[in-house]
């Protein structure tokens, strides 16, 4: 059954996948139905072989303006409870393949907290971000309060937290919360461009690398860089290491197959 607030397209581009939320009328906040498209979408491409990275947008107007209030204000603590809604976001944490989302207009809540479970960032000009829980007697639970203090520090995570404020593209890119900034008309085509660097690269060593850095949140430092030359040292198992190397000492360009 096909997905009905998502659309996927498994090769947008050579080896990218693009996966698109599709509720325009309400700013693509992320219900329930949502948020469980999405991840067995991302988990299926996951699975793909030919999928090396993904690009997760919304529309020119907004990447997902936050949760679908909506659905969630006649709930209990018991109902919030028993529906646990989070397993969903921790299904969408495990998937290996990278992520990059595609931001413009609203990254707001639930929003900015998907567009940080994503590994990296590409941002229009228009986009705003910002975790504004605390307007509605509540807060962050979907990550907020810790991918973005990780992400921008205490000070500001603080401030946007406690406040509501929105950043800018500009502020956002300058606290550290993106990666780069493109016009509206060109930036998706900016995130496409960025997952084509990561695709040409060996999907083993992209996954393995990806884990390694995210170990660096959960972990200690020693903890970290034991997990790191254990990935290094695996990828001396692989072809791609072999035609890495190899292309590297005929000065060509290697073709990585992902064995």
């Amino acid at each position: 059954m096909s997905p009905e607030f998502i659309i996927v397209s498994p090769q947008e581009r050579p080896h990218i996948a693009y996966v698109q939320l599709n509720r325009p009328k309400e700013l693509n906040a992320l219900n329930l139905q949502l948020m469980q498209e999405l991840r067995d979408a991302l988990q299926q491409l996951d699975a793909d072989e030919t999928v090396r990275c993904i690009v997760l947008g919304g529309n020119e107007k907004a990447f997902a303006a936050g949760a679908d209030i909506k659905q969630m204000a006649g709930r209990t603590a018991i109902d919030m409870y028993n529906v646990d809604q989070f397993t969903i976001w921790d299904g969408i944490k495990k998937v290996r393949t990278p992520i990059i989302a595609a931001v413009s207009g609203f990254a707001l809540g639930g929003g900015c907290e998907l567009a940080m479970l994503c590994d990296m960032i590409v941002a229009s000009e228009s986009a705003k971000f910002g975790q504004p829980e605390i307007k509605i007697g509540v807060m962050p639970g979907a990550g907020g309060t810790q991918r973005l203090t990780r992400a921008v520090g205490k000070a500001l995570a603080m401030e946007m937290v406690l406040t509501g404020k929105f950043i800018s593209a500009t502020e956002a890119l300058q606290a550290g919360l993106i990666n780069r900034i493109a016009p509206v008309e060109l930036y998706l085509e900016e995130a496409f461009r960025l997952a084509a660097e990561v695709a040409k690269q060996s999907p083993l060593a992209v996954k393995m690398a990806k884990e390694s850095v995210l170990r660096a949140f959960d972990s200690t430092l020693e903890e970290g860089l034991h997990f790191e030359r254990k990935n290094f040292y695996l990828l001396f198992a692989s072809d791609d290491q072999k035609e890495g190397m190899k292309a590297f000492m005929e000065k060509r360009e290697p073709v990585f197959t992902g064995k």
